[in-house]
């Protein structure tokens, strides 16, 4: 039997918790499970040189949090398909791509920019999804409610953090919103990461 040091031993504690969430797993749900004088990112460095170059799992920061996921060139070669239930209306995605831009940002402030007043479902369905998430009130009269998006937005499209995003230079570049990588359309199939 192979002795394990104590970085691997908590490397490989980390590791299974990792993979045997269903979500991404916060890095102060992992903290819990090291000792004090051990560091988090030594042992997630640990984790992730497991994962090289020859397999087609990595270890990804998906916001403050961490989890396992195929790597972009297998998944494209994985027959599973996952179908969203129901595509999102224009308006939704308009409505999440204000929220993802602006964030923290108010309904009146997302009205304003989109020019027509916003119907409750439209929140509804983002909240359903769990795109969203309330960011806190302002401290403004009235102490509007604002809104962000959410690390299961964030895993949803790939990203480990918000300004991970496109940038305008970026969307100048793609061309046509139909050139886009399926993965981040939102009205139809999209490969199961």
């Amino acid at each position: 039997m192979t002795m394990l040091s104590p970085l691997q031993d908590y490397a490989a504690t980390i590791e299974a918790l990792i993979f045997a969430s269903d979500r991404p797993i916060r890095e102060r749900e992992l903290i819990v499970h090291l000792p004090e004088n051990m560091d988090l990112a030594e042992v997630i460095a640990a984790v992730a040189l497991r994962y090289d170059a020859t397999s087609g799992i990595e270890l990804c920061q998906v916001g403050d949090g961490w989890a396992f996921r195929t790597k972009a060139e297998i998944a494209e070669r994985l027959s599973q398909h996952k179908q969203v239930e129901r595509p999102l209306s224009r308006a939704a995605l308009e409505v999440l791509a204000i929220i993802a831009y602006h964030q923290p940002i108010t309904r009146a402030e997302i009205e304003e920019i989109r020019g027509i007043s916003l119907s409750k479902g439209t929140m509804d369905i983002l909240l359903e999804l769990g795109w969203i998430k309330p960011r806190g009130r302002r401290r403004t009269p009235g102490r509007p409610l604002t809104w962000g998006t959410s690390p299961a937005f964030l895993d949803h499209f790939g990203l480990a953090d918000v300004g991970d995003l496109p940038g305008m230079d970026d969307l100048k570049t793609a061309g046509p919103a139909s050139q886009r990588p399926n993965s981040w359309r939102l009205d139809g199939p999209y490969t199961a990461k």
